[in-house]
């Protein structure tokens, strides 16, 4: 949609009164989104679905209830997919899990709009303890980024970054109706150089290697990845699960590939979030495996984030049982370290995001082209 100005006649006179309600409504969702201090919190989740695959999920008042004074702040979005239920498939049994079917998985882009007006209907101090996420594009379209845009220009003030969206993902990107997303595909370099210009944060989910690979072949996905990274030094990206899947497990030698990596100048724009009980149990396999991984961020407090990757919880308990999980690692680690990883991380980072995608939008969405779509 696009609003038509005239400049003779009545709606020129209706312009100022425009602006100044549109600056308005742009305050007051800068007002809420005003970093909430979590210094009084035990963490804050940097990754959180609060829909599931059939986008149902948790009612976004009832999980201010389940945060309580534990969880201070948290990365929210959906889920970009669909699950099909095909009768011809199931019957009139109904999956909600993409391991449920053969049935396809297609993009599903009104989790957008659904979690920003499920955002819209909090308060503004409640509002300020979420960062909802755009993530109902699919990667391998070269219009991907004109969704993008079209979110943050419909729902100005809501929206920090994009994410969680997957490129490689076992047993997901092979049931996507449509093109293979790619790691070499313009249309993600697109999205990508956009969330450089308007300051989004992105969550990636990429596997670092394909399924039961053979041992002596290197990770399928580690060298585009690193390509991907180094071809957007200006974006913020946060590289999920540090590149872990269900059965994708550590690459030989994991922590010495991540902090290959950790330790490049190239790649002084990429951290790596923790979440997904799957990731836990690799991690915590053994003593040695935590404490490798608690060794290794020790070195780095800077790069990693806790997140939770739970969908649609229905209590404390199981909604940070990840958390829990963690106990051994939360002990191996410092106390700045732990502080860093548990919070600090994600203040600095999300915070930095909300400051430059607000500006973005104060530039861009006051102007005759509702929704800006870089065509002239």
């Amino acid at each position: 949609m696009r609003m038509k100005i005239n400049p003779r006649g009545r709606d020129a006179q209706r312009l100022p009164l425009l602006t100044i309600a549109f600056l308005l409504i742009w305050c007051s969702s800068l007002a809420a989104q005003s970093p909430a201090g979590s210094s009084g919190y035990e963490l804050n989740d940097s990754h959180f679905h609060l829909t599931n695959y059939v986008q149902e999920g948790t009612d976004i008042h009832k999980f201010l209830d389940i945060m309580g004074t534990k969880v201070g702040r948290v990365a929210i979005f959906g889920i970009p997919l669909q699950q099909q239920w095909s009768y011809r498939n199931d019957g009139d049994r109904r999956p909600t899990y993409y391991l449920e079917t053969d049935s396809p998985l297609y993009y599903y882009s009104f989790t957008d709009a659904w979690i920003a007006m499920a955002y819209k209907s909090l308060t503004q101090d409640q509002q300020a303890r979420f960062d909802p996420m755009i993530t109902g594009f699919n990667p391998a379209d070269m219009y991907a980024v004109d969704h993008i845009k079209r979110v943050l220009t419909t729902f100005p003030g809501v929206f920090t970054g994009i994410g969680e969206f997957s490129i490689h993902k076992e047993f997901v990107s092979a049931k996507v109706a449509g093109e293979v997303a790619s790691l070499d595909d313009p249309a993600l370099d697109r999205v990508l150089d956009f969330c450089a210009e308007s300051g989004l944060l992105v969550i990636i989910h990429n596997d670092l290697d394909t399924p039961f690979p053979r041992p002596d072949k290197p990770p399928a996905y580690l060298e585009q990845m690193r390509n991907l990274i180094k071809r957007h030094p200006k974006t913020t990206i946060i590289w999920a699960h540090t590149g872990m899947g269900r059965v994708v497990r550590p690459v030989q030698h994991h922590a010495a590939t991540l902090e290959e990596i950790l330790k490049d100048p190239a790649f002084s724009n990429l951290y790596f979030d923790i979440s997904w009980t799957e990731v836990a149990k690799y991690l915590m396999t053994s003593p040695e495996t935590t404490r490798t991984a608690a060794d290794l961020i020790n070195r780095y407090p800077d790069r990693f984030l806790f997140g939770t990757d739970e969908v649609a919880p229905t209590n404390q308990e199981q909604y940070l049982k990840i958390y829990s999980m963690y106990a051994p690692l939360w002990k191996l680690l410092t106390k700045e370290s732990s502080e860093k990883v548990r919070k600090r991380n994600y203040e600095r980072l999300f915070d930095a995001a909300r400051r430059k995608v607000r500006a973005w939008e104060r530039t861009n969405v006051i102007d005759d082209e509702l929704v800006p779509s870089g065509k002239p």
